[in-house]
């Protein structure tokens, strides 16, 4: 795309010539010919007065370290970069049109310019809306429903009864609508629950490779508008995750969590089941969130890296932790006695 073409489509201020045909965009001290760059942090103003690149993405302090580039200046370059990625992305569609070997039972419907890839499955009474694109081998359940322009790449399962909205991006391994963990034990012996609630996933939600999303055991699993769901996670029964929530990668929420909205959980973080998470928490990674949170803020836990000789000293002293306590709580016992003593005198 030309430069002012971009410019235009995002909205930001064109500076220099806007003829020049950008093809990708590229890190700033790689960047060359065609490719446009961005600046985010003015602490890496020096590579920008270096760069190739033939234009970047700035604000409008950092104009003067851009040199004779051309440059489109904005209020949020990363947001920029992200809009411009989308323009210039070339990733293959996933599935077009009907593969001969997809099996559709008859009783599905589906909408306008839906694809289906190879081996693919769609159930009985299953909805596919317009546009929605099917990779290979993927399997959607009696009675589904997946909103416009939706996309789930190879193997997906999607099982019955499960909503998913519209431009929804699910990627490879996910699975949605599988059961929760309902068990009752009878004398040693495991009684399954039937989970008998549904998921249903709103608008503009992107689940990561083999992320599992379990349905609900009487009422529903909810995933929001806008949330996004890195690779690996396990979302149990009954969970809920507010609109405009972000997960990252590896992390487990047990049954009937509520997330809030607006919220940013870190990596491998681990939550306990029935809790309650308020909007705009943020919770580093590797956390164990044992109890519900009322208050929005940052919250963190765990042990940080470091030498194997610092952390085996550290447990050691973990270990004593209980002993230390209560010599502590003797030492205080007796120095309030020795004051008493010294201020009858």
């Amino acid at each position: 795309m030309q430069l002012s073409s971009i410019a235009t489509a995002i909205g930001a201020q064109l500076q220099g010539d806007g003829s020049i045909e950008i093809s990708r965009i590229a890190n700033l001290k790689t960047a060359g010919t065609g490719e446009i760059s961005f600046l985010s942090d003015p602490r890496y103003r020096a590579v920008l007065t270096d760069s190739k690149a033939s234009a970047v993405i700035v604000r409008a302090d950092d104009l003067p370290h851009v040199g004779s580039k051309a440059a489109l200046v904005t209020a949020d370059p990363y947001v920029a970069f992200a809009k411009i990625a989308q323009l210039l992305d070339t990733t293959p569609p996933i599935a077009s049109g009907i593969a001969p070997s997809a099996v559709i039972d008859p009783s599905a419907s589906l909408g306008k310019d839906v694809a289906v890839g190879p081996n693919a499955v769609i159930g009985p009474e299953a909805v596919i809306g317009e546009g929605v694109q099917i990779g290979p081998g993927v399997c959607v359940g009696q009675g589904t429903v997946i909103g416009a322009h939706t996309k789930l790449y190879a193997n997906v399962s999607v099982y019955h009864h499960v909503q998913i909205g519209e431009h929804c991006l699910i990627q490879s391994g996910a699975v949605i609508g599988s059961d929760g963990f309902g068990y009752a034990n009878e004398r040693g012996r495991w009684l399954k629950i039937p989970q008998t609630g549904h998921v249903k996933i709103g608008n503009f939600v992107e689940i990561g490779a083999c992320t599992c999303i379990d349905r609900g055991a009487l009422d529903d699993t909810v995933i929001e508008d806008n949330v996004i769901i890195d690779n690996l996670c396990q979302i149990a029964h009954n969970v809920r995750i507010g609109t405009g929530t972000a997960v990252a990668g590896g992390t487990t929420f047990a049954g009937s969590v509520k997330i809030g909205r607006y919220c940013i959980i870190g990596g491998t973080s681990v939550f306990n089941g029935h809790i309650e998470i308020c909007d705009q928490v943020t919770i580093s990674g590797m956390c164990m969130v044992m109890r519900s949170i009322d208050k929005p803020g940052i919250y963190s836990s765990g042990i940080p890296a470091q030498s194997n000789k610092e952390w085996r000293l550290t447990a050691s002293r973990v270990l004593h932790i209980n002993e230390m306590y209560h010599k502590v709580s003797e030492l205080e016992r007796r120095l309030k006695a020795l004051e008493q003593d010294q201020a009858q005198d």
